[in-house]
């Protein structure tokens, strides 16, 4: 199953990385979240991407065209760096295309600039490629097949805590409370799509305004609810608290047993492929 990830935005809420790397190359625990999403796609199996390229797009054309497994994974180097040998194996085979959909395109834009891309497939994923999760994808992906529907989009809880106030036309206040208390939910960026979700586009439409309302109209849209773990990456403090669960070696994202991050137990080693 193709996965079509959004990786043309130039990431105006976190600018301290983005102005000289797009939002999907900014690092997590020495990766790009980029990576780490590719990494919780392909541990169900699906391995053939198709990248939405905009802002900076030579910067991730860059990160796979000279892509070296040495540089995250442990190693043996012997003959002065002529014979590399990695210890386990972190190359994934991955099928990467990595498609220029312009700069100042929308979601829906670049949604449709890769249509020919997935031509073919009668389901596919997609990500806006800037957060994390541990939703059960496979099951996401059973519940959006019994369901008829052309799309499905992830709903979690807001990670972020305001005060929400309910008051009259007046300002006379009639209640406040914390988010967390409200029956909140927002789209978490992680979708499933029939081909058919392009008769549902028109051109210039962003994806989740006007056609999903066109979905709602036509009972064709489903919204998956997930109570885990889900964490976007829009501010220097988003990025903290997953740069921390990666140091302290606890990723949701990873499914038990397929780490992102290269074990640190140095107990008999099993030394992997020779690179170089």
């Amino acid at each position: 199953m193709r996965t079509i990830l959004f990786c043309g935005g130039a990431g105006l809420r976190i600018r301290d990385y983005s102005d000289s790397i797009p939002k999907p190359m900014i690092p997590i625990g020495g990766k790009p979240i980029l990576w780490h999403l590719m990494h919780y796609y392909s541990q169900y199996g699906h391995k053939d991407f198709v990248l939405c390229l905009g802002y900076r797009a030579s910067a991730i054309k860059e990160f796979f065209l000279n892509y070296r497994p040495q540089h995250y994974a442990d190693c043996v180097v012997s003959g002065f760096g002529n014979t590399v040998e990695v210890i386990g194996d972190p190359q994934k085979d991955w099928r990467v295309a990595m498609i220029d959909t312009g700069i100042w395109r929308n979601i829906g834009e670049r949604l449709l600039a890769v249509r020919d891309y997935v031509s073919g497939e009668e389901i596919f994923l997609a990500n806006y490629s800037d957060g994390l999760s541990d939703v059960d994808l496979p099951a996401m992906i059973k519940t959006f097949r019994q369901s008829g529907k052309i799309a499905c989009f992830l709903a979690v809880r807001p990670s972020f805590s305001l005060h929400l106030v309910d008051m009259d036309t007046d300002g006379r206040v009639n209640s406040i409370h914390a988010s967390q208390d409200a029956n909140l939910w927002i789209n978490g960026g992680f979708f499933i799509f029939r081909s058919e979700i392009f008769d549902y586009i028109k051109d210039g439409e962003e994806l989740v305004e006007a056609p999903f309302q066109r979905l709602i109209d036509a009972d064709k849209l489903l919204a998956f609810k997930h109570e885990g773990f889900w964490r976007p990456m829009d501010t220097l403090k988003d990025r903290q608290i997953l740069e921390d669960l990666v140091e302290h070696g606890a990723m949701p994202w990873c499914v038990a047993g397929q780490s992102s991050v290269t074990p640190r137990n140095k107990s008999s080693p099993s030394l992997g492929r020779k690179v170089g």
